[in-house]
């Protein structure tokens, strides 16, 4: 299996999730999501201050060989997008867990969390 960082929550629609521990999350797309892709090329996200409602499309990651729809893990505000991927799309594929981190979310229903894979689980259903 591809790089799963244990301490990080996922979900099928292959983004990963990090609770910061103060009602905020930083959401990605995994290393399975961005192997699958490919070479990616342009990554759109939405605006800070967009209101997102968990499992609703949020923005699209495009690569060499495809498009992908962005789904929204949990519900709450953008309080930050990753600017970086404007210019350097490419990050997703070299550090999808650090550096091509997508945006950060204020929560508005906290409880959305108890409801994620941990990387075990997550790893089970990639293996499918």
């Amino acid at each position: 299996m591809s790089n799963l960082p244990q301490g990080l929550s996922y979900v099928s629609s292959h983004e990963w999730i990090r609770n910061e521990g103060d009602g905020t999350v930083t959401i990605g797309v995994t290393d399975f999501a961005q192997e699958q892709l490919g070479d990616v090329v342009f990554v759109e996200l939405p605006d800070v201050g967009a209101e997102l409602v968990s499992e609703d499309e949020f923005g699209v990651i495009e690569s060499v060989k495809a498009a992908s729809d962005l789904f929204a893990p949990v519900s709450g505000e953008v309080i930050a997008v990753n600017e970086r991927l404007d210019d350097d799309p490419e990050l997703v594929n070299t550090d999808p867990y650090g550096d091509a981190w997508l945006l950060q979310i204020r929560l508005s229903h906290p409880e959305e969390l108890e409801h994620l894979l941990d990387a075990d689980a997550y790893s089970e259903l990639c293996d499918e």
